[in-house]
């Protein structure tokens, strides 16, 4: 049965005029608002252009849209407090173990990261455990910089000068998965069977809070520290019922009253939020400081402007744990956003106050090549 939809869908985006948002970005805003069953479309401060569907956006509606959510579900930000007793950046980086070596349940019994899960691994997917995956996702050993709200803070257990570990990583394959099954008999249309979809979203939804764990395990493992619970920990791509309505976000976090943290670059700070968005920014907040450059771009202008030794040390002091030289220039700090500018608008539409940032000492992306490979490109960076 066709849905009519009589009143075309409303989009806002909340940014200042001076925030950087590509026409594109809004342009895709538009083509979600006019999808069956659309009813609203906020655009946050971090917008910008997705495959088929904005990043940073929250998209409700009365029909239910698997691409919208894309396929890295239950994607998020988490942050763990870590007790180190010095923390010197060079020794700690050097320290990281490899997590894109995956964590088998069978030939891995025995590691100790395991005592973080409790009852069984969601959905039964048991592959790539314990890894982080490319594109943005990372794990931070990061200081408690600026504290403003120190009643807030001191709710979580923070204060300034703590370390804490940041840990941004979804579903793995498993998500991906989800939507393929979906996309390869309907396409980008809705959801056959919304029942079916969500059941195996919320498995993945799960899978990467359980993912974000076993990493920030691993990580305080090598570094000589006890795991933790998280004390924030905030999934940006998944669906949720809410109202009788499916609200899509996609690169947006949920902001009814709770804590986000919004991921700056590895060369800036990050924000910790309380967030208190309502119906108009359909209950979300930004999840970072969001692209300015596309992938392509930041490549091929940070090879124009950066030795890959530059964008190893950052420009507050921290160091990068990367030996995907080409992951590096991608992901480098130049081709987001400010991160001050993306919270300055969420202050500035009442969506959002900040309660602390989180200052990177070590961020890890890849492991780095080893010795041989190193001689290697150490000849062909000359």
């Amino acid at each position: 049965m066709p849905h009519h939809q009589a009143v075309p869908a409303t989009v806002t985006v909340f940014a200042g005029p001076t925030s950087w948002i590509e026409s594109d970005a809004v342009a895709q805003c538009h083509q979600v608002a006019a999808l069956d069953g659309m009813r609203h479309v906020a655009g946050m401060p971090d917008l910008h252009p997705g495959k088929g569907a904005p990043i940073g956006a929250a998209m409700a509606s009365t029909v239910l849209y698997p691409f919208l959510v894309g396929s890295d579900i239950g994607c998020g930000i988490a942050v763990f407090p870590i007790s180190l007793k010095r923390a010197v950046p060079e020794k700690l980086a050097a320290r990281f173990p490899d997590l894109d070596t995956p964590l088998d349940p069978d030939r891995d019994a025995d590691d100790p990261a395991w005592e973080v899960l409790t009852g069984g691994i969601p959905g039964g997917h048991t592959e790539s455990l314990g890894t982080v995956g490319r594109g943005n996702h990372f794990v931070e050993l990061a200081r408690v910089g600026t504290v403003f709200d120190d009643a807030h803070a001191g709710r979580l257990g923070l204060a300034a000068g703590d370390l804490v570990l940041v840990v941004h990583s979804g579903s793995r394959g498993f998500g991906e998965r989800i939507l393929r099954a979906h996309t390869e008999v309907h396409g980008a249309g809705p959801a056959a069977d919304p029942a079916a979809y969500l059941a195996a979203h919320d498995d993945a939804v799960r899978w990467g809070s359980l993912n974000r764990r076993l990493l920030a395990a691993r990580v305080a493992h090598a570094l000589g520290a006890q795991p933790t619970e998280p004390v924030v920990d905030q999934c940006h791509n998944l669906v949720e019922v809410r109202d009788g309505v499916y609200l899509h976000r996609k690169g947006a976090a949920p902001g009814d009253g709770r804590d986000v943290l919004v991921a700056g670059t590895r060369g800036t700070p990050s924000y910790l939020v309380a967030a208190h968005a309502g119906p108009d920014a359909n209950h979300s907040v930004a999840h970072g400081a969001g692209r300015k450059m596309s992938r392509a771009d930041a490549l091929r202008r940070g090879k124009a402007k950066h030795t890959v030794e530059e964008l190893r040390r950052t420009p507050v002091g921290s160091l990068v744990v990367c030996g995907d030289r080409q992951l590096l220039f991608e992901e480098a700090p130049t081709a987001y956003k400010r991160i001050e500018q993306v919270i300055g608008d969420l202050v500035e539409h009442a969506l959002a106050t900040p309660v602390a940032t989180t200052v990177p000492l070590v961020t890890y992306k890849t492991p780095e090549a080893g010795p041989a490979q190193r001689k290697e490109r150490r000849g062909f960076s000359r």
